[in-house]
């Protein structure tokens, strides 16, 4: 081999024409003519077209061997033709196999179950790729702006003895002859850590256990959260809004490529960068909902029909806020003007998409938090530790929990959560 470096597909195509290049990746394609073999090789960057010309017997006998998916090793000569991705294309003058692949049992048309099933297969396709580099690039720009706006990244436990959200929705684990559960959130845990950081977040799994099956459901998923001391709802608010646009303003600048493999209509985010999000209260929300034909009064949970039929015909997303007390879990704070109502919110997302974020101001009064407990019918023995907390200096406070699989879904344009992640948890299966 010569002294050149391995390039990625996406430098192959930069290169000029008559630049001598090696490049490594798997076959994606493959196409057998009478006098040449085009072998085009994918990378975790592209593709590139490569041309293996029959004359040369001994390579030509090499490209016919190789198989769909087979890894390999090329080196040859960058020719322009506007025919190739990306107009350009490499003559090759050396195949190096280095995995040859048996049979891939992918041809194109199989159904969405048979490729769940091999879902350790099917992530190859260059669609999912398209769709990972997004999420990679989302959750690159959601680190980076708790970092630039001074939040400590914390670690959590997954492993809790206490409901967040509810007993029945609860994963329930032996530990050691304990009963634990796989944790809904790590909200309690960042709480206790806003008495010494002020301003925490982490990025974690999260497991809720109800048999919802909708397009928007996992069983696992993962949770960006945060809390922050001295912050009320609307502060939290504010953070959240400029927190998701600094992963549309990332996937809009960084990933044009991805998105328009996608064929994602790229207005709706664009429009979400120059808009302030909208506060809907949940009244105001019933009663676009009646206009709307939905026989729903006040006091009714809005469930995902009524999210999409709030969100469909919209391009920005908006805040749903001031929920009924009853709807909601025992931390959220209630409304002091209206103590039937809670200071909390859900961020929407437009076109459909529906709720990709959750949030509140949170309780810091002892005895309410305790009534509100016993309202819920848990018990305080075991949410002592979390009272303390209300206790010994007990300040304002809100946090938020995202769903980064849904945001993901939102801002790739994806008709279903299962792409957005890539192993996802359904009911049907846990495979692999």
């Amino acid at each position: 081999m010569m002294s050149v470096s391995f390039m990625s597909s996406r430098e192959v195509v930069a290169s000029s024409e008559g630049s001598r290049v090696k490049l490594r990746g798997w076959v994606y394609r493959k196409r057998d003519l009478s006098s040449k073999i085009f072998i085009v090789v994918r990378d975790s960057e592209g593709i590139v077209q490569c041309v293996v010309d029959r004359s040369n017997e001994e390579l030509s006998k090499a490209a016919e061997k190789v198989t769909i998916e087979s890894s390999v090793e090329v080196e040859g000569v960058v020719r322009s033709d506007q025919r190739a991705p990306g107009g350009k294309e490499v003559n090759v003058e050396r195949l190096n196999i280095v995995g040859l692949a048996d049979d891939f049992p992918i041809k194109g048309g199989e159904s969405v179950d048979y490729l769940l099933d091999i879902r350790h297969l099917w992530l190859r396709s260059r669609r999912l790729t398209q769709i990972m580099r997004i999420r990679a690039t989302v959750l690159e720009a959601l680190r980076n702006y708790f970092i630039s706006n001074g939040w400590w990244e914390v670690s959590p436990p997954i492993l809790t003895q206490s409901a967040v959200e509810g007993g029945a929705t609860l994963f329930p684990v032996d530990f050691f002859g304990r009963k634990a559960y796989l944790s809904q959130s790590a909200q309690f845990y960042l709480e206790v850590m806003i008495f010494s950081l002020e301003r925490v977040w982490s990025l974690t799994p999260s497991f809720r256990a109800e048999r919802s099956r909708t397009r928007r459901h996992l069983y696992e998923y993962w949770h960006l959260e945060g809390e922050a001391a001295w912050m009320d709802m609307h502060d939290m608010m504010k953070f959240v809004e400029g927190l998701v646009k600094s992963a549309v303003k990332a996937v809009l600048d960084k990933r044009q490529e991805e998105l328009q493999f996608l064929r994602r209509n790229q207005e709706p985010l664009e429009e979400t960068l120059k808009s302030s999000f909208e506060e809907v209260t949940y009244d105001e929300a019933i009663e676009r909902l009646q206009k709307r034909g939905f026989k729903i009064k006040w006091g009714d949970d809005i469930g995902a029909d009524e999210e999409k039929a709030l969100t469909q015909d919209l391009s920005v997303p908006f805040f749903l806020t001031m929920f009924p007390k009853h709807l909601k879990s025992f931390y959220m704070k209630t409304c002091d003007r209206r103590p039937e109502v809670v200071l909390g919110f859900d961020l929407e997302a437009p076109e459909g998409y529906g709720e990709v974020v959750g949030g509140s101001q949170r309780e810091d009064r002892y005895d309410v938090l305790l009534q509100r407990i016993k309202e819920s019918n848990l018990n305080p023995d075991d949410y002592q530790w979390y009272l303390d907390l209300r206790r010994y200096g007990s300040v304002p406070h809100s946090g938020f929990g995202l769903g980064v699989d849904r945001l993901v879904m939102w801002i790739a344009g994806l008709d279903h959560i299962r792409d957005s992640i890539p192993f996802p948890r359904l009911r049907e299966r846990i495979y692999p």
